[in-house]
């Protein structure tokens, strides 16, 4: 009888170990203080500092980069796709206040191709710098027969930590306060089965370079504001687009009335809106529309904040205001 081996399955244990090994080198940058690990053990150790905290709490988020891994696939560039793991997943925790600590991911892929994993860790680690955020650990799993060849997945898990009387929930939010969007640079994660549904493949190539522009990663001039003002409301503008992200953090008393021309719409979102010839409710409902992140902010701090966030090299619009209401977002 033939002696079969788990290799002979598809699943190289071998080439999995070497690439934990190889990756090490471009892991360990983002190691802050805290870490106690290196990465390829069973779990990862972080001995966090509660010296300023008078109540800690820990925020978490887990999220993934949906189809638009697809668009990598296709245009065969890697290394900026884990940047859009980081950005989904610590723009949630700062959405509430909190400092991102670290987080783990999982590549999962038919067969392991190292450079294609490499590449996309690469990504990683260059958003965990950009967040302040270690990358503790993750899994690596080879899955045949499960994804296409060639194909892979990736998600991530973050925590982050803030002091209870500080975590932004949206509960203060009144008429009068006014709406900050901070730009966005370009399509982020979010909407590509609609995108890869209107565009047919050589399309997609040629507007890959637009569409795999990373998720803006926007830990800093967040917790910067967070130090100065009293922020009242922050939504990371993800899967809902503008309506729904929105909506999400407006208690029952109000709305939020959203000048539509208070900024202009990039081009990428342009373009998909007239190929798909979709209703601007569509858009605004699916897409971030060039708007990454929303602030509010009571009306006596905007003169200071956009300065402040000018300062700091972000692109930022006053694009609305809040009205007493139902919890609707209205689009004008």
């Amino acid at each position: 009888m033939t002696s079969f081996t788990y290799k002979d399955a598809g699943v190289d244990v071998k080439a999995g170990n070497l690439f934990v090994s190889k990756i090490k080198r471009l892991v360990r940058p983002t190691f802050r203080p805290e870490v106690l690990t290196d990465i390829g053990g069973f779990s990862g150790l972080f001995a966090p500092n509660f010296t300023n905290l008078n109540d800690p709490i820990l925020v978490s988020s887990c999220d993934g980069v949906g189809t638009k891994i697809k668009i990598s696939v296709l245009a065969n560039k890697h290394n900026t796709i884990g940047i859009d793991l980081v950005g989904m997943c610590v723009n949630d925790v700062i959405a509430m206040g909190a400092q991102p600590l670290f987080m783990l991911d999982y590549f999962a892929t038919s067969k392991l191709n190292s450079r294609v994993a490499e590449a996309v860790v690469s990504g990683i680690v260059k958003g965990c710098k950009i967040a302040n955020c270690a990358l503790l650990g993750g899994e690596t799993a080879e899955m045949p027969g499960f994804y296409q060849e060639n194909e892979y997945d990736l998600a991530g898990f973050c925590v982050g930590i803030l002091d209870r009387s500080k975590i932004i929930n949206g509960n203060s939010i009144k008429p009068s306060d006014q709406i900050i969007g901070i730009a966005s640079s370009g399509v982020h994660s979010n909407g590509f089965s609609f995108i890869r549904k209107i565009f047919p493949p050589q399309e997609l190539i040629k507007f890959s370079s637009s569409l795999l522009t990373p998720t803006k990663i926007y830990v800093k001039p967040i917790l910067s504001l967070i130090d100065k003002y009293p922020i009242m409301g922050i939504s990371h503008i993800t899967g809902g687009g503008l309506i729904e992200n929105i909506q999400r953090i407006l208690p029952s008393r109000v709305n939020a009335e959203i000048n539509k021309n208070s900024w202009k719409v990039p081009k990428i979102f342009s373009t998909i809106w007239k190929r798909g010839n979709s209703s601007e409710e569509e858009m605004f409902k699916t897409f971030n529309m060039g708007i990454g992140i929303c602030i509010i902010v009571n009306k006596e701090d905007v003169s200071s904040i956009m300065e402040h966030l000018s300062f700091l090299g972000e692109k930022a619009y006053l694009i609305g205001s809040i009205t007493k209401g139902r919890k609707k977002v209205i689009i004008k």
